[in-house]
């Protein structure tokens, strides 16, 4: 990889990371309810499950999901149902994640951002554009995983702001209904940031 191919992979990582998309609505919900230590998990949690796309991708899922609709089809029927349980778990909420009757009680764990990345369509879409765009075919396999390490250089730390903007965010959120409010604005922008996905579920 040249040095202004990998210049140019830097940049479009760090766009990519930082712009709004299911994973960091996820992340500033969870900043805001659970602060930034409880929120780590799902931070590594979504970047591994990231990475790892960026990987199958990368040595041909596509083409097997491709020759194995029906396969595509029950991943996409699970996930969208996925979300809209996160969705309704996070609009009912009312507390920051202190109250062990509330509903939104415990962070999201590691495995289960990774999986999430399953059906976050802007995902889908950067791992199809990294692996085609920054990998070099003489030598695809190596430049694979040169792409993956650089784009993890970047998307940690920068998937990491939106957590911290939502351990600032608490303190402007010092009443039930505001916490309220704010989770469920957040469960929507999760379903409208998914609707691709969803709306290909059930087509």
């Amino acid at each position: 990889m040249s040095e202004e191919t990998g210049i140019a992979l830097l940049g479009f990582a760090f766009v990519m990371s930082v712009s709004p998309g299911p994973g960091n609505f996820l992340l500033l919900t969870s900043g805001v309810n659970f602060g930034f230590r409880r929120s780590l998990p799902l931070v590594f949690g979504i970047s591994f499950g990231f990475l790892t796309m960026v990987f199958c991708v990368g040595i041909g899922l596509g083409q097997i999901l491709k020759q194995a609709p029906v396969i595509y089809t029950v991943l996409k029927f699970v996930c969208a149902g996925y979300v809209l349980w996160l969705a309704f778990k996070i609009a009912r909420s009312r507390s920051m994640g202190s109250d062990s009757q509330d509903q939104l009680a415990k962070p999201i764990t590691f495995f289960q951002a990774a999986a999430f990345q399953l059906v976050n369509p802007k995902a889908w879409a950067v791992a199809l554009i990294v692996t085609v765009s920054y990998t070099s075919p003489e030598q695809y396999l190596s430049s694979l995983i040169l792409v993956i390490l650089l784009f993890a250089l970047v998307n940690l730390p920068s998937i990491s702001l939106w957590a911290a903007s939502g351990v600032a965010l608490r303190h402007f959120l010092d009443s039930t209904r505001k916490i309220a409010t704010f989770n469920i604005v957040m469960a929507a922008l999760l379903i409208i940031s998914m609707t691709p996905a969803l709306l290909g579920a059930i087509e």
